[in-house]
């Protein structure tokens, strides 16, 4: 007798083991879907341009991306395309990025098409100071912790992100929470990036390599063109081009 319920407790307890080495996973694939809240940003940015052309601003915009990687690197890409309305007036941007980072070196490798440049960009992993509160969310069946956050000491960025992927990472070059974020936000940019599918087996990571087309740049020599290009534009083009800066 004695022995089966000793049997029985190494059983459980294997079986408890198990269980929760399940929970915990270092390679996935994650689609993200980005929505652009374009009425609320053209009524902030250019005011007499919303009241004038408003039937014609989507109220959202929705376009998806991929994140494959596991706890050395990943790649954030775009996914599978959205069809949009020939009557819109809204050209979406940033919508091309292509991001590969390397989460031992802290080093980053992001295609950024703007307009007829391409920008490659090789540089370390941008600087962003977390806050991690006490609020928790579930988002595609993981439970996510909030966390919010200061890039470049510039932008405001608010992240939910969950201990049970081992991953650092997020979408775009975000990173740098103890667990993969599957939920993001920028204000300033009227953006958020939420999952909407984990994968968590058979993921593929030989397509997780950096892209090679561009002009190559640092960051900051990047933010000095788009500049360039901004300052012409006002605040609208400062704000709008602030996508491809993150």
């Amino acid at each position: 007798m004695k022995r089966l319920i000793l049997l029985l407790i190494a059983i459980f307890l294997v079986h408890s083991l198990l269980q929760a080495q399940a929970l915990f996973y270092n390679t996935i694939k994650v689609e993200f879907e980005k929505t652009v809240y374009v009425q609320q940003m053209y009524k902030e940015l250019l005011p007499e341009y919303f009241d004038r052309n408003k039937a014609n601003l989507p109220i959202t915009a929705l376009s998806y991306f991929e994140f494959i990687g596991d706890t050395t690197k990943s790649i954030f890409k775009p996914g599978r395309e959205v069809p949009v309305s020939p009557r819109s007036w809204y050209s979406p941007i940033a919508d091309k990025n292509i991001v590969y980072t390397d989460y031992k070196s802290d080093r980053v490798v992001a295609q950024k098409p703007m307009y007829e440049e391409t920008f490659l960009v090789e540089d370390s992993l941008a600087k962003i100071k977390w806050k991690i509160t006490a609020d928790l969310r579930e988002i595609a069946g993981f439970e996510c912790r909030k966390a919010v956050g200061i890039l470049n000491d510039s932008i405001g960025v608010f992240a939910f992100y969950t201990d049970n992927i081992l991953i650092p990472g997020g979408p775009e070059s975000i990173h740098g929470l103890p667990g993969m974020i599957l939920g993001m936000g920028i204000p300033r940019l009227h953006t958020t990036w939420f999952a909407t599918k984990v994968e968590v087996s058979g993921v593929n990571m030989n397509i997780v390599l950096p892209a090679t087309k561009g002009k190559k740049v640092t960051y900051k020599t990047m933010m000095e063109a788009i500049n360039k290009v901004a300052n012409r534009w006002g605040d609208y083009g400062k704000k709008m081009l602030l996508n491809i800066a993150i």
